[in-house]
């Protein structure tokens, strides 16, 4: 609900917030890249509030963070004000996405958080399934503003106190044990090219999703289709995300999640190009596509603590996190102003061939953690 109250509102609801009020549509969908700014600038603090206290607070704040953005968005009486609530729901995504849930699961479980991480993305998976078609019928039944406020009350009175009431207080002695615990090849934090490499991939797979997640809908419906079908279509992702991390955690203990990362970046691929060929198979683009996103969670979770282990991690994932919350806050702008220029097929050209380059910055993964795990042996 975190997901789908913030990052994917503004899919449905942005046309309407534009045609309603007259404010510039690439200004209401740039609110969005406004919040995920302020998203990435506070990461490095809220990784590093986890790694000392737990993510009990940290969560909590988050929930008050979207709900009363929310509720600032939903009574904006001008663009401005519509904008200071986006930012708002900024510190909330910053603070309860998923890189803070991965930290919080870190700090809980130590090493033994794989399972725990690709468990919490099962859920997450369904946010645009769930939330696109449930933010689509508010939207008929109540306007954008009673969105809004629906969404604000789930925060505030649901989520918030589960929190607080669930989480446990502090960190478990036994988990802070665990921390203590090496990674799986023996590197260190300080291994910079291979965490340099592993954050610009993220940061890719993070512009490519954060912009069709804002403009899938329009590319779809581009096709010819009516607003509805494409809301329909488009919830195929979901369910080919959870697909795609069920498999995963049947099968997770057999490979290492550097796999589940190679799997991510080329079924995205596939996907995208798919979309791009406009061959008249749209199911199979978004499954593929779908299922690549849900990869990629996972991935983004787990090969940090299996190539730099557990101590420190809700640290370093508020750094990984950074680069790509500030990549992603630039990518629906940048992705509005590609669709205005160059249509949906120019957006979907320089979308793959971020995909690809993203399938060779994997393939440098591979070698620089062989060429570390051979020094290490070595040594």
């Amino acid at each position: 609900m975190a997901w789908g109250s913030s990052y994917y509102l503004p899919a449905v609801i942005g046309p309407a917030v534009s045609a309603q009020t007259g404010w510039p549509f690439p200004w209401v969908i740039g609110s969005l890249s406004l919040g995920l700014l302020v998203a990435g600038l506070i990461s490095p603090h809220v990784g590093a509030a986890i790694e000392r206290h737990g993510g009990r607070m940290t969560l909590a704040f988050s929930a008050c963070c979207l709900g009363i953005g929310q509720a600032v968005v939903a009574v904006s009486p001008t663009l401005a004000v519509f904008v200071a609530g986006w930012l708002i729901m900024g510190f909330g995504m910053g603070a309860g996405l998923y890189d803070a849930a991965f930290s919080t699961l870190g700090r809980l479980y130590g090493r033994s958080a794989r399972s725990t991480i690709t468990s919490l993305t099962l859920f997450g998976g369904f946010a645009s399934t769930v939330c696109w078609p449930i933010s689509a019928f508010l939207l008929d039944a109540f306007g954008w503003r009673g969105v809004c406020l629906v969404y604000a009350a789930l925060q505030l009175v649901v989520a918030l106190p589960a929190y607080l009431l669930i989480l446990p207080r502090g960190v478990p002695a036994e988990a802070s044990a665990q921390t203590t615990v090496a990674p799986e090849t023996g590197l260190a934090p300080r291994s910079l090219p291979l965490m340099a490499t592993l954050a610009a991939s993220i940061t890719f797979s993070a512009v490519i999703s954060s912009t069709l997640s804002v403009h899938l809908l329009t590319v779809l419906q581009s096709t010819g289709m009516a607003l509805g079908a494409a809301v329909g279509l488009g919830a195929l992702v979901g369910p080919a995300q959870v697909g795609a991390r069920a498999i995963e955690m049947m099968i997770a203990r057999y490979h290492h999640p550097i796999w589940t990362k190679l799997a991510s970046v080329t079924f995205v691929v596939i996907g995208v190009a798919t979309l791009w060929t406009g061959l008249p198979v749209l199911p199979v683009a978004l499954v593929f596509y779908g299922a690549g996103i849900g990869l990629e969670s996972i991935a983004r979770g787990t090969l940090p603590l299996a190539l730099f282990g557990a101590s420190g991690y809700a640290k370093l994932m508020g750094r990984l996190a950074m680069p790509s919350l500030i990549a992603q806050a630039a990518a629906p702008s940048v992705g509005a102003l590609l669709l205005q220029h160059t249509g949906e097929r120019g957006l979907l050209t320089v979308l793959l061939g971020l995909a690809l380059i993203n399938v060779a910055l994997v393939g440098t993964l591979f070698a620089l953690r062989r060429s570390a795990m051979r020094r290490v042996r070595i040594s």
